[in-house]
């Protein structure tokens, strides 16, 4: 569906609110322009949230454990290795 929005004084841009409505955005929302080319993306700043923090997930793996937890163990491993050593 196409929609058309209004650039007005001041660089603002009035987007229709049958399409804020659809999108969820609210006013006070943050949102986020992303360029790419000629083309604009409009995302609220949680959808980049939620996009950033699935992209971690799928990083870290299934596995689900803590990486701090496993840092500090990794740690502690070679601090005993060493402490044998000497």
């Amino acid at each position: 569906m196409s929609y058309h929005a209004k650039l007005i004084k001041g660089g603002k841009i009035v987007i229709p609110a049958e399409l804020r409505r659809e999108l969820g955005f609210n006013e006070g929302d943050t949102l986020v322009i992303e360029r790419d080319g000629d083309t604009l993306t409009i995302k609220t700043y949680a959808q980049v949230v939620r996009e950033v923090q699935s992209e971690f997930r799928r990083l870290v793996g299934p596995h689900g454990g803590s990486l701090v937890d496993e840092l500090i163990a990794d740690r502690r491993a070679e601090a005993a290795s060493e402490d044998r050593e000497t």
